[in-house]
C-alpha cells in the first residue's frame, strides 16, 4: 500500500480516496506530499505584466491615430511598433517576403520578428505563448474563471461536438497558410505597399472603434461561451494558436508524470483547460499542451508530474518566465538595434491615408 512519509499541508480527501481505491498496486513507491508552491502567481503575473503592456499600446497606438486623423491636432504620440503584433496575416506575409527575397520588409517589420519570437517559444517551450504572454488567452482564461466563480462550474462540450468545432481553427488556419502560400514576393509586396497595407494597423483598430451590430454581437456571443466553457476561443477558433501548435510538437519541453508515483486521483486532468488526459499518460506531446503548469500545480504528490525537458530535469515556473522573457526581449532588442524594428512609413503618408482609412478595401 502507498505510504505518506511527509504531510506538508492539510488533510485531502480526495488524495486518500484515491489512495485506498488502489490497495492492489503494491509495486507504487512511498510518496511525499507536495507543498503548496507560487508556480500560478508566477504565471498570472506575467500574463497581467504582458496584458499591461498590450493594454498600454493599444492607448498609445489610439492617440498616434487621432493625432493624424485631426490634421495634426493635439500632442504628438509615436507610433508603437509592438501594435504590428495584432497583425498576423501581414506578419506571415513579410516572413513569406524575407524568406523569398533576403531583405527584411519595410513595412510593419516588428510584427514578424515577434511572430518569429512566437515561433521560437514554440519550438523550445511548447505554446508558452498561449499560456503565458498572449491578451486574448489571458482574458479567455479569466472569463471562464469568473464563470466557474460565480456558477460554480464550467461546461464540456460532448465528444461528437468538441472534436468537429476543434477542427475550425485548423481549417481557418489552413486557409490563412494557403492565401498567404500561394501569393508571390511581388504580389505580398505590392499588397503590404498599397494603402491597405500601410495603414493595416489603423483599418484594425477601426475594426473596434466602429463595431456594427452583427460585429457586436458576435463578440457577444463569443465573451458569453468564454464564460461558460473553458477557453472557447483557444480551443475552437484561434488559427495562431493552430499555427503555434505545428511547432510544439517539436518541442523538447514537456509534462511527464511518473506512474509508480501517481496515485490516480486525476486531479490533473480536472485542472487541464486544454482536457488533456494527463493522468492516462507519461508524457504530454499534444500540441493542445499550453505550458501552463496548471496539471502539475494541482497535483499533490512531489515528483508525480513534472515540467521537464526531455523527460528528464524538471523546469520550475521561474525558469519558464525567464526563457520566455528572453525569447520575447531578445528577438524585440535585436529588431531595434538592427534597425528593423520601425516600420518605414513617412508621417507625410500617415497624413494622407489615415483620415480616409474607411476608404480603403481590402484589395
Amino acid at each position: 500500500m502507498v505510504t505518506a512519509l511527509e504531510s506538508r499541508v492539510p488533510y485531502d480527501e480526495g488524495v486518500m480516496a484515491a489512495v485506498l481505491a488502489n490497495p492492489l498496486k503494491t509495486n507504487k513507491k512511498e510518496f511525499v506530499r507536495k507543498r503548496a508552491d507560487s508556480t500560478q502567481w508566477v504565471r498570472r503575473g506575467v500574463q497581467l505584466g504582458f496584458f499591461a503592456l498590450n493594454l498600454w499600446i493599444g492607448i498609445q497606438f489610439y492617440l498616434f491615430v487621432r493625432f493624424y486623423e485631426t490634421g495634426g491636432q493635439g500632442p504628438w504620440v509615436e507610433r508603437p511598433p509592438g501594435v504590428e503584433g495584432w497583425l498576423p496575416i501581414a506578419s506571415l506575409m513579410n516572413l513569406k517576403l524575407w524568406w523569398s527575397t533576403g531583405r527584411v520588409p519595410g513595412v510593419h517589420p516588428a510584427g514578424m520578428f515577434l511572430l518569429l519570437a512566437f515561433v521560437a517559444m514554440s519550438l523550445f517551450l511548447r505554446k508558452a505563448f498561449c499560456g503565458w504572454l498572449c491578451p486574448v488567452g489571458t482574458l479567455s482564461e479569466y472569463l471562464w474563471r469568473l464563470g466557474r466563480k460565480v456558477f460554480r462550474k464550467n461546461y464540456r462540450l460532448p465528444r461528437w461536438a468538441d472534436l468537429p468545432l476543434r477542427s475550425l481553427k485548423y481549417i481557418l488556419m489552413g486557409l490563412f497558410l494557403y492565401a498567404v502560400g500561394g501569393m508571390s514576393a511581388a504580389a505580398i509586396a505590392f499588397f503590404l505597399e498599397g494603402p491597405y497595407g500601410l495603414i493595416a494597423d489603423v483599418k484594425m483598430l477601426n475594426f473596434f472603434r466602429y463595431l456594427g451590430v452583427g460585429g457586436g454581437l458576435v463578440i457577444a456571443g463569443l465573451i458569453l461561451a468564454g464564460v461558460f466553457i473553458q477557453n472557447f476561443w483557444c480551443r475552437y477558433l484561434c488559427p495562431y494558436g493552430a499555427f503555434l501548435g505545428l511547432f510544439s510538437w517539436a518541442s523538447p519541453v514537456r509534462i511527464k508524470r511518473d506512474a509508480d508515483l501517481c496515485i490516480d486521483c486525476a486531479k490533473c486532468a480536472k485542472a487541464c483547460p486544454s482536457q488533456l488526459k494527463v493522468d492516462q499518460l507519461i508524457q504530454i506531446q499534444s500540441p493542445e499542451c499550453l505550458a501552463c503548469y496548471e496539471c502539475e500545480t494541482s497535483c499533490p504528490v512531489e515528483g508525480a508530474l513534472e515540467m521537464t525537458v526531455a523527460g528528464r530535469k524538471r523546469i520550475p515556473a521561474w525558469s519558464m518566465a525567464a526563457m520566455v522573457a528572453a525569447l520575447f526581449l531578445g528577438s524585440v532588442t535585436y529588431a531595434r538595434m538592427s534597425g528593423y524594428w520601425h516600420t518605414n512609413v513617412s508621417t507625410d503618408v500617415y497624413y494622407q491615408l489615415v483620415p480616409r482609412a474607411n476608404e480603403f478595401g481590402h484589395p
